[in-house]
């Protein structure tokens, strides 16, 4: 299956539309080439659990953590681009980090088997009109909650 995302409004929407399905616990894996829709789908997910101003990409620190009253979940949005080998992520603190919020990770092939099995993988691709397009993965973790019914 997949969701055309013709504009960025329709990508937020879309990761917006997550939102009131992320569990403490759950991973969101999100897979892309650069400018394909990865953060601006974050920045809509974290807009609707009630983030007041515009996430930041997380490109520099490497992990952003929101906490309530912030937002009502607490979630990590995590950038991998710049970790070369799995190995670096360990430092990061992630399981740490899934013990009581969620992960939001933007270049999670970076983790290579070392993501979590459980995982929801959202591929974000360009069409050939300059659109986005976003399919899917779901893990048995998700099959009762994406896509959203």
């Amino acid at each position: 299956m997949s969701l055309p995302l013709p504009d960025a409004a329709a990508t937020l929407a879309a990761g917006a539309s997550l939102a009131p399905l992320l569990c403490t616990g759950d991973v969101v894996a999100l897979y892309g080439d650069l400018g394909a829709g990865k953060t601006t789908f974050a920045r809509g997910l974290l807009a609707a659990l009630g983030l007041a101003e515009e996430a930041p990409s997380p490109s520099f620190a490497i992990v952003q953590a929101y906490a309530p009253p912030e937002v009502s979940l607490p979630v990590s949005h995590v950038d991998l681009y710049r970790i070369e080998v799995a190995d670096e992520a360990v430092e990061l603190g992630l399981d740490e980090a899934l013990e009581d919020g969620a992960l939001l990770i933007e270049w999670p092939e970076r983790l290579g088997a070392a993501l979590w099995p459980h995982a929801l993988r959202l591929y974000f691709s360009v069409t050939d009109d300059g659109a986005r397009r976003l399919t899917w993965e779901v893990s048995a973790a998700w099959e009762s909650r994406w896509p959203p019914r």
